[in-house]
């Protein structure tokens, strides 16, 4: 630890700023000495003055010296800002929330400690100026908090950068299960297009043998009914014949009868055989359709 209680790297930035402090400085004490050597100058020409003239000299200067010193005062409050900014911005890269406590502004032995740095750092820094250049000395091994916070942003940054490998590879493998899924919905869709192609073939081919199966439904039931008519026509038939028959068969032995009483009438003899034997045909073509 250096002479503030700060290491190494910090106290150089302190001493960066007390030089510019002291720049500033000696530039506000050059104008306020600027502002008496003008008065002395413009106004003081005379042996003697009246108690009014001095009166109104000193108030002019009080003026200047006055508007000098606000003007940098105020310049060094923002100045202060502006450096705490700087700190506060770099803080807040590393997510860390930095307190400062304005009572220590005021500590007359801290002041004290403040003023004596400077003094020394200055005859220090004449000294370092006359003699030779030092070689700069490596950053101590042990700094306390701040080698912990660089050992923790080392790890951070080490942790991140696994981090970063392990999302490139996430993104890697999500990508190929985007394309892997893009393949699979795409066979899904021509597998479904194929899918439907076969159901659509399959219900025409059902639908044309539905259609086929009706068709010959309707032309069998049309056959049964042609049959059954056939059926009905034929028995209407059958018993018509039945009734010729019998009718025949009375007409047979009525002319039979006649035959006998008739037999030498040979023409009468000759017509009823010739309806006999028509009649015969008749029955036998009659027994032939009912076979079929």
């Amino acid at each position: 630890q250096a002479e503030l209680g700060v290491n190494e790297h910090h106290q150089n930035e302190v001493v960066s700023y007390m030089r510019f402090a002291r720049f500033k400085r000696g530039m506000c004490l050059k104008t306020v000495d600027s502002c008496f050597q003008d008065l002395k100058d413009s106004r003081l020409v005379e042996e003697t003055f009246t108690v009014d003239e001095v009166i109104d000299m000193l108030d002019g200067l009080q003026s200047v010296v006055h508007s000098e010193v606000e003007s940098e005062l105020i310049n060094t409050t923002y100045t202060n800002v502006l450096l705490l900014r700087q700190l506060f911005s770099q803080a807040e890269k590393w997510y860390l929330k930095l307190q400062t406590d304005v009572s220590d502004l005021e500590n007359r032995e801290l002041l004290h400690q403040v003023a004596e740095f400077e003094k020394s750092e200055y005859t220090s820094s004449n000294e370092k100026s006359t003699a030779d250049p030092i070689k700069p000395k490596l950053a101590p091994l042990n700094e306390g908090g701040s080698e912990l916070l660089n050992k923790t942003v080392a790890h951070l940054q080490e942790e991140n950068e696994k981090l970063k490998a392990r999302l490139r590879t996430i993104e890697t493998q999500a990508t190929a299960a985007l394309d892997e899924k893009s393949k699979l919905e795409k066979s899904l869709r021509d597998l479904e297009m194929i899918q439907g192609d076969q159901k659509n073939n399959a219900n025409q081919d059902i639908t044309e043998l539905e259609n086929k199966v009706a068709a010959l439904k309707s032309q069998f039931e049309k056959t049964l009914n042609d049959t059954t008519a056939n059926q009905k026509f034929l028995e209407e038939d059958l018993k018509t014949t039945k009734h010729d028959l019998l009718k025949v068969q009375d007409q047979l032995s009525t002319a039979e009868k006649e035959l006998e009483k008739k037999f030498q009438q040979t023409a009468a003899y000759r017509n009823m055989k010739e309806i006999l034997t028509r009649k015969n045909e008749q029955i036998k073509d009659l027994r032939r359709r009912l076979s079929k």
